[in-house]
């Protein structure tokens, strides 16, 4: 069986997501999202897990950048709760700690933990690497921040558990591949991710995204980032409800061309039943 491929080490949260939405199919660890993305384009793997954004920490940095030049196409979501662990060699004690690795996002999660245990917090390229670095050293002083995936896999004993600050974090991930999908407009809520650039002209955003509202379109999602150096060209990343056989966000979609220089679908895809939960932001999904 083909892989799906994610970026980071055996145990991360991206790791995790594979294995929440696809058990039992193999996952491929990539250094970064461009050999991610490279492993699907090559054939050594079928899919990618993407991390897109985050409830607590927001958008997750580089991705809008990638994602339009990446050769691959959205196929799916998928929202995964984070449930933050303090994870040490085995015989450490919480009391004996000093020092706490993990990747930036992860020690900005955790802050006030870290904070009431009086530990000092070390950046790491990502958490699962923070786990087996503090697994090799055996420092009973040197803990991680990572999943309890993590724990398993590089024989560390859980500290505390579900340590981060807010209750509800929870990470939204995009499946890519290579070829695009098509789901059936009449089969259930479906997603549209595109990119656009509008033309410089006064008031061009709000012409743009005008016909979004007038033909009753819900826009979940429009992230704005620089393309150059100039700042002087704006690209848009947006998500919305609805498939462009529908016909609301169809004509949406052509006013959005008018007053727009590009617009790129990047795929349109099933809606996570996530979307449906009672709050939006309780357990996972899928």
């Amino acid at each position: 069986m083909t892989p799906i491929a994610f970026q980071g080490v055996a145990g991360a949260y991206s790791d995790m997501a594979c294995r929440a939405v696809f058990p039992g199919r193999p996952t491929l660890p990539c250094t970064a999202f461009e050999d991610t993305f490279a492993a699907v384009v090559e054939g050594r793997a079928d899919l990618a897990m993407i991390p897109i954004e985050n409830s607590s920490a927001g958008r997750v940095a580089d991705i809008h950048h990638l994602l339009p030049d990446s050769g691959l196409h959205i196929i799916g979501e998928h929202f995964q709760k984070v449930e933050h662990q303090l994870l040490a060699p085995k015989g450490a004690r919480l009391e004996g700690l000093k020092i706490v690795r993990s990747h930036v996002q992860g020690l900005a999660q955790c802050r006030e933990f870290i904070r009431r245990q009086g530990l000092t917090p070390i950046w790491h390229a990502d958490t699962a690497g923070a786990a087996a670095e503090v697994a090799a050293k055996g420092d009973s002083g040197e803990a991680a921040i990572a999943s309890a995936l993590a724990g398993e896999i590089y024989g560390l004993d859980t500290l505390a558990g579900n340590i981060q600050d807010i209750a509800h974090n929870t990470t939204r991930f995009l499946i890519m591949a290579r070829e695009p999908l098509d789901p059936d407009p009449g089969a259930g809520p479906a997603i549209t991710s595109f990119v656009f650039r509008v033309r410089s002209v006064p008031a061009a955003l709000y012409k743009a995204l005008g016909g979004f509202a007038t033909n009753g379109v819900n826009l979940t999602k429009l992230e704005s980032y620089i393309l150059d150096g100039s700042f002087q060209v704006a690209q848009f990343y947006a998500d919305v409800e609805g498939h462009p056989h529908d016909r609301g966000l169809r004509l949406a979609l052509e006013e959005l061309s008018f007053f727009s220089r590009e617009v790129r679908i990047l795929g349109v895809y099933p809606a996570s039943p996530f979307r449906q939960t009672e709050n939006g932001h309780g357990g996972t999904s899928d």
